[in-house]
């Protein structure tokens, strides 16, 4: 004997479910005259025979052959007719289902104009709702007794990839541009899968992608090209690598033998860095001090050239080798004077111990011995 009902609703108390049925086992009786409450945020569907029949909005309605036609033609039931029929009722919730997430999986590569062939990583959400009751019972509920949003996911979730996919490779040129075009690819994304959701008999409300990531080696280029940005010409470039190499000497190793290392290391270093910016201006990479000034090597702001410490950081200046002429300090493999032209004398050799000492010294860089033309 089947379930004989006069009054049919359902609540929809689950959050995430769309479609319920009552019964939910097998068919019900209902008379001719029962009472039918849909809510402000649902319709119901009848079924027959398995055959899709009327769609009743939200309200309380009196079941009559009236507001049930094509139920009626279905069962072939008589004008006033007042004895049970058999049916299913599906109670479809109209509402909106927010946060639904999709993501790839896998890497997808992509040829980019600035980095060659990457692999992005995509990643948003999307929300829907049911505008086609019976299009959506029977090609995606198909007889079940409830049907949630996580039954449908991984069908929409494949869609929306395919088509990120082929939008990507149809108008992405550089993930530079990405971060400005997320609304309008979103907008664009949303449009092409209208047509898709609308074949379920859904409505596709809004679409968003939220980030595209690329590789790490990708995101490290990115960061590289942007501190260049920062960084500015290749004069502050240039300071600002020769830094980083004198602070990493500082600190390196531990105890007086690590600091004896990290003070040679920074001197060797402030003694190559006038080499490196008088080399360069001599090719018109960078420019010249100013006439009478050098470089600190600590930290490399100009500074007057018989200056003995740094006037902005109290760095010791470190001498390579000296103008006769003029007494400007020079790079150590400068063979002409930066500020008066003068050839500059080559280096002598100590009478001692054999070391090279500047043109000019009157001792020994190395054992003191004081010079033979001194």
């Amino acid at each position: 004997m089947g379930l004989f009902l006069e009054v049919l609703e359902y609540p929809g108390e689950i959050a995430d479910e769309i479609a319920h049925r009552i019964p939910e086992r097998g068919s019900a009786d209902i008379k001719m005259g029962a009472q039918l409450i849909v809510r402000d945020y649902q319709c119901a569907v009848f079924f027959s025979e398995g055959k899709g029949g009327d769609v009743l909005p939200a309200g309380r309605h009196t079941l009559s052959t009236l507001n049930l036609p094509i139920l009626t033609n279905l069962l072939s039931l008589p004008w006033g007719f007042k004895s049970p029929f058999r049916c299913e009722v599906y109670f479809i919730s109209l509402k909106t289902f927010t946060d639904q997430r999709w993501g790839t999986t896998d890497p997808v590569a992509f040829r980019d104009k600035e980095f060659g062939l990457v692999r992005l990583r995509a990643f948003g959400t999307y929300t829907f709702r049911v505008i086609e009751p019976l299009v959506f019972l029977n090609t995606l509920v198909a007889g079940d007794d409830s049907f949630r949003t996580s039954e449908i996911q991984e069908q929409l979730r494949s869609i929306v990839i395919s088509r990120v996919n082929d939008f990507f490779g149809e108008h992405l040129e550089s993930v530079l541009d990405l971060p400005k075009q997320y609304k309008e690819m979103s907008e664009a994304m949303q449009t092409q899968l209208a047509d898709e959701f609308k074949k379920f008999g859904l409505e596709l409300r809004q679409f968003f992608i939220q980030s595209v990531t690329p590789p790490e080696e990708v995101q490290k280029a990115i960061d590289e090209r942007a501190a260049m940005g920062a960084v500015g010409d290749l004069n502050r470039f240039m300071k600002y690598k020769a830094a980083r190499a004198l602070e990493g000497a500082g600190t390196a190793g531990g105890g007086a033998a690590a600091a004896g290392l990290g003070l040679g290391a920074g001197m060797g270093v402030g003694a190559m860095l006038p080499g490196m910016i008088f080399g360069s201006a001599s090719r018109g990479a960078v420019e010249s001090p100013a006439a009478g000034t050098g470089f600190c090597p600590g930290c490399h702001n100009e500074m007057a050239a018989d200056s003995r410490f740094c006037p902005h950081c109290g760095k010791q200046a470190v001498v390579a080798q000296r103008c006769l002429k003029c007494s400007t300090d020079l790079p150590p493999n400068a063979k002409f004077c930066v500020q008066c032209g003068a050839p500059i004398a080559a280096k002598v050799a100590c009478a001692k111990c054999g070391a090279d000492m500047p043109a000019g010294a009157k001792f020994c860089l190395k054992c003191g011995e004081k010079a033979a033309d001194a």
